[in-house]
């Protein structure tokens, strides 16, 4: 234990950063989902799901990844004052993808709630003590 808590700061920033790099497909898509966006207006959202630290190119790169894989579409956006600006927009894939995701969060969180009942002592919501 004395090694992670030495490198505590290190230790957190590659947690943060794979938790980032874990969470980045499925929060775009979810933002998608509510509202076709331009790659900088994304990133800067992303802060509202805890994902600051994301590097820029990182996440220019999963954008032209997750639109080879069909998960989003793009077209360049030309109507406003200033440069031209690539839109971003969900795709049926990418919508499939999304709910692939959430019904696996939702299996995770059974577990989760599972786990801390019994490492609390607390029993299970809704069942009698014939069920535990």
């Amino acid at each position: 234990m004395t090694e992670v808590n030495k490198d505590k700061g290190q230790f957190h920033n590659a947690v943060t950063e794979a938790w980032s790099k874990n969470w980045l497909v499925p929060v775009v898509l979810l933002m998608l989902r509510e509202w076709s966006s331009y790659g900088y207006e994304l990133m800067e959202k992303m802060a509202a799901f805890g994902l600051t630290t994301m590097n820029a190119g990182t996440f220019y790169r999963t954008l032209r990844q997750m639109e080879k894989d069909g998960m989003v579409s793009s077209s360049w956006n030309t109507s406003e004052a200033g440069p031209a600006r690539r839109m971003y927009s969900i795709t049926a894939a990418g919508e499939a993808y999304l709910k692939f995701w959430a019904d696996s969060l939702d299996q995770y969180q059974k577990m989760m709630d599972n786990f801390f009942q019994l490492y609390t002592g607390r029993p299970t919501p809704g069942k009698n003590e014939d069920e535990r």
